[in-house]
């Protein structure tokens, strides 16, 4: 046979070995990355009267109701600031984090007909989840500047320029360590749903508890002092905490706190990552 008429070849055949993440592959598909971004934001409202209003109401609507039941009815502090300011900060970073963790967990079982079509890297489906939620928490970060804003302008509450500056730099930051924690915590709920569906069911409890557990809706100071170890555990507490600090002017969590969480998160982020991928090899003969 003559080299004019010879036909190249090419042969498809999956990398085996499950600590092999494909990062070329994820970037040579960034496509469907986007397409998929796309999907998971337009269809969280998709069907709905108000639609997009509600990436703004929930936040609201939600902060209205823990001003009513733990401030005005049980009366739990919210250490000298407006109840609506420190429920919305602190439903700026949970939020984004319950909802990854939420979506996240799910990937096997609600992408089980794309995955059986058609070969693509599968962290794709989770990095999306993590940039559609990034734009839902950009829609909540402006609803709680802008109720900030009229409660500066009212004279209720006082803000630094120089300070918020410094908090939306910071911000970013911020962003990357819960995407990194709730990645890999739903990575990893997602290798448990995949064989065992009993988890799914389990998420909305878990996320539930966790957010108590969490300074959402209190300040860290009112946590008893035996309770004090689930604060170090609990890598979520210095961010709630911290990043109310930053655009409230709250009190800090020690900085030990926040370094110890970052490491928290980069080893779960590292851990699901690794059970992710050995699921992903052979998941789609027993779902």
């Amino acid at each position: 046979m003559s080299t004019a008429a010879r036909v190249p070849s090419v042969i498809i055949r999956k990398n085996q070995a499950w600590l092999y993440l494909d990062w070329r592959g994820i970037v040579d598909y960034r496509d469907l990355l986007f397409v998929l971004v796309r999907r998971d934001f337009i269809a969280r409202y998709k069907q709905t009267i108000l639609g997009p209003a509600w990436f703004v109401l929930n936040p609201l609507i939600t902060t209205l109701v823990y001003s009513l039941v733990f401030s005005s009815v049980l009366g739990v502090s919210t250490a000298g600031v407006p109840p609506v300011l420190f429920y919305l900060s602190g439903l700026l970073s949970w939020s984004y984090f319950s909802n990854l963790v939420s979506t996240a967990g799910t990937t096997f079982i609600s992408n089980v007909n794309l995955f059986g079509k058609v070969y693509f890297p599968r962290m794709v489906v989770p990095f999306a989840l993590v940039l559609s939620n990034m734009i839902s928490f950009g829609i909540q970060l402006l609803t709680f500047l802008a109720v900030l804003a009229c409660l500066v302008v009212q004279g209720r509450f006082q803000v630094h320029a120089g300070g918020l500056a410094i908090a939306l730099l910071l911000t970013p930051l911020y962003l990357v360590h819960i995407a990194l924690l709730g990645l890999g915590v739903g990575l990893l709920l997602s290798a448990l749903t995949a064989k065992y569906r009993d988890f799914q069911y389990l998420v909305p409890f878990v996320v539930n508890l966790w957010m108590y557990a969490s300074p959402v809706i209190y300040p860290v100071s009112h946590i008893p002092k035996r309770f004090a170890w689930l604060v170090i555990l609990n890598p979520m507490a210095p961010i709630v905490e911290n990043m109310r600090s930053l655009f409230l002017g709250t009190p800090p969590m020690d900085t030990w706190l926040m370094a110890l969480s970052i490491g928290e998160s980069f080893a779960v982020c590292i851990v699901g990552v690794l059970v992710f991928q050995r699921t992903a090899r052979t998941f789609i003969d027993f779902i």
